[in-house]
């Protein structure tokens, strides 16, 4: 007999709990993703918005003066800007279309927890990407049908907005549902990496198609944000619970069983499945079972399954604030995405003003700052967990960063080798907090044990956290383009005043986490597992 190839012996060695844990994580990994590939393209395209008209402004001089016809274009008003940002007021007017998708994002995500955790998650996903991706096709349709009307764009941006805030509050629960507390740290910290993989794959997808037709740089990524709808449609499992059903369908032990009626208690009649004595039994079903004539008989009923009223019910709004730590990494978030924001829908266009690149260089290079934050939020996850201090991680981060924001404002003095090195630090240093806080924090606040085992409060817990920090996410990109027409020392000024503000909130819970008299990891602490 031939010996089994390493490969069969590994996936063999999986149990199917955990085949089932490995679908949610890739699953879900990659339902975000596909959201944050469809958020990306906009801070991609700003710079083809606007560019730099001189030359256009003389051939089409040019041509005027010569009477020549116009050329055959797709667009025949000769201005390489695209209306309405060809005016001196473009950075506010690109502000603005930020401010509108995150401020509709931030209210939506304080809805988004409380309406998620009474519909089904998996349909409420899928309707949720279905509809993002029609938005943001829409926004690509623009260019094809030569759209220059600002109220067009910001109304898109806002029902995008909406429809986006289904998708952190679900994922997170459906992750939260089916990993335990032991190395929550590490394994949302790999997952939360979804967040750079997206912005860099729509950076990538987005560059592709800038300069030729930045249309297709919208309708493509809202193309397989649709396509990643269907597929979480036909394969999400919100709760290991859900499977119960399957397997109760599928359990062979009830199958070609011999059925008698027994006489029972008090002269009632019930009925009996016979098991075989032969039959191997495990040692508790031995001892559970009586015996009779050398079987084994099991009473089988009818059962009427009534809700009990302990049953869990969704938590309130203030329910959700009540929870020890809310507020504070709540307002926390505020800052640290404040920044991280910023950084997501403004680099490409400050590293194509500061390092004179053009679009699809300027995109390419912005990845590098995702890339560190992949490597940002898994290191934030990993000495959180081993140090089961969540706060104090956060806050050494936060406070490293600060020095670096101020190095990054004078990327324009660097070499290419310096400005990718501070790219990479940066990233990881300003993404690690804000990864940290939205996924293992928001869930281990989300199944406190201040809430008793009621597992229905993480979806709300999330998304007031999320939400609150995408009150900042809608302030920062806002505020970047008012301070950017002053020059772009002030909104590095700004992006260091709100880090310091992000550390400042921490300190009572470092400073509770530091006297603590208990200093043991996270997987020791007594919370519920859900």
């Amino acid at each position: 007999m031939a010996p089994i190839p390493p490969g069969i012996r590994l996936l063999v060695s999986f149990n199917r709990d955990q085949w089932y844990r490995a679908l949610t994580f890739t699953l879900t990994f990659l339902l975000y993703t596909s959201f944050h590939l469809s958020r990306k393209p906009i801070s991609i395209v700003k710079s083809e918005l606007h560019k730099n008209c001189s030359s256009a402004s003389e051939l089409a001089t040019a041509i005027s003066g010569s009477q020549q016809p116009s050329l055959p274009a797709l667009h025949a008003d000769m201005d390489c800007s695209w209306k309405p940002f060809d005016k001196s007021n473009y950075k506010q007017l690109l502000g603005a279309m930020d401010y509108s998708f995150l401020c509709a994002y931030a209210v939506g995500m304080y809805l988004s927890g409380i309406i998620g955790e009474r519909l089904p998650i998996r349909l409420y996903l899928t309707v949720g990407m279905l509809t993002s991706g029609l938005f943001t096709c829409l926004f690509g349709l623009g260019y094809i049908y030569n759209i220059h009307s600002l109220g067009f764009y910001v109304f898109v941006q806002v029902a995008n907005g909406l429809v986006q805030t289904t998708g952190w509050p679900s994922v997170v629960t459906c992750i939260g549902n089916w990993f335990g507390k032991g190395r929550r740290g590490l394994i949302m910290g790999l997952w939360n990496s979804h967040t750079s993989v997206g912005n860099i794959l729509g950076s990538l997808i987005a560059g592709y198609w800038v300069s030729s037709n930045w249309g297709l740089s919208f309708i493509v990524p809202g193309l397989i944000i649709a396509a990643m709808g269907v597929v979480c449609f036909l394969f999400l499992i919100e709760h290991p619970n859900d499977l119960k059903s399957i397997y109760a369908q599928n359990s062979p032990s009830l199958n070609n069983v011999p059925v008698k009626n027994w006489n029972g208690v008090n002269g009632h009649t019930e009925v009996y499945l016979q098991y075989k004595e032969g039959k191997t039994q495990s040692y508790d079903t031995e001892l559970l079972l009586p015996r009779d004539n050398g079987s084994v008989r099991v009473p089988v009923q009818q059962v009427v399954v009534v809700k009990s009223e302990s049953e869990p019910s969704p938590i309130s709004f203030m329910g959700a604030l009540n929870i020890p730590g809310v507020i504070e990494f709540s307002l926390c978030l505020l800052f640290a995405k404040l920044v991280s924001y910023t950084f997501l829908f403004w680099l490409p266009l400050y590293i194509t003003k500061a390092a004179h690149l053009d679009a699809k260089k300027a995109g390419d290079l912005s990845t590098l700052f995702d890339v560190g934050g992949i490597v940002g939020g898994i290191l934030a996850g990993v000495i959180s967990d081993k140090l089961g201090k969540r706060a104090t991680t956060c806050a050494v981060m936060l406070l490293l960063a600060a020095p670096t924001l101020y190095g990054f404002s004078m990327i324009s003095e660097f070499g290419l080798g310096p400005t990718i090195g501070m790219l990479l630090v940066c990233g990881g240093l300003v993404n690690g907090p804000y990864a940290l806080i939205t996924t293992a924090v928001s869930a281990d606040l989300g199944t406190h044990k201040s809430l008793k085992g009621n597992a229905r409060a993480l979806s709300t817990v999330t998304a007031i956290i999320d939400g609150t920090g995408s009150v900042g996410a809608a302030l920062g990109p806002l505020l970047a383009g008012v301070l950017s027409a002053g020059g772009w020392d002030q909104v590095f000024y700004m992006l260091m005043t709100a880090d310091f503000l992000a550390l400042l909130l921490l300190l009572r819970l470092v400073t509770k986490e530091l006297t603590s008299s208990k200093s043991h990891p996270i997987s020791a602490v007594e919370l519920k597992e859900h």
